[in-house]
């Protein structure tokens, strides 16, 4: 499975919501512009986002976009599945070997686990540890 960019910046515009979240509207063309994306792109996947109930849009001068539940509440799989479709790297064939069938299923069961487990606020919220210093072995 591949997650294309509408996957990729429809998370990008998930988690600047999630760390604006309670402060006011966000626009699209400050998300675009922080990110380096395009502003025309981001508008076409603010739409299923919005007609899915993830965000909310508002009207006005200081309008933009706001989640429409706690960051807390919303996985990167709901996302995900909006703007990619059902989750399922392979395509489960009923007559193939019964233990290749169940690699499959497991390997999409993983997947979706980890996509459903993992919230926007994790996304946002995260704190890369950097590089790890690398082992000294002393003989």
């Amino acid at each position: 499975m591949k997650i294309s960019t509408k996957g990729r910046y429809g998370l990008t515009i998930m988690m600047a919501l999630a760390k604006n979240y309670g402060e006011g509207p966000t626009s699209l063309k400050s998300i675009a512009k922080d990110n380096h994306l395009s502003e025309h792109y981001l508008e076409q996947l603010a739409s299923p986002l919005r007609n899915s109930g993830l965000v909310k849009s508002i009207r006005g001068a200081y309008g933009g976009y706001i989640l429409s539940r706690d960051p807390e509440e919303i996985t990167a799989g709901e996302v995900i599945r909006v703007l990619e479709g059902p989750i399922s790297p392979v395509e489960v064939l009923e007559d193939e070997e019964p233990a290749k069938r169940d690699l499959w299923i497991k390997i999409r069961d993983a997947v979706k686990d980890v996509l459903d487990n993992t919230t926007i606020a994790d996304l946002a919220n995260y704190e890369d540890e950097g590089e790890q210093e690398p082992y000294m072995f002393y003989i």
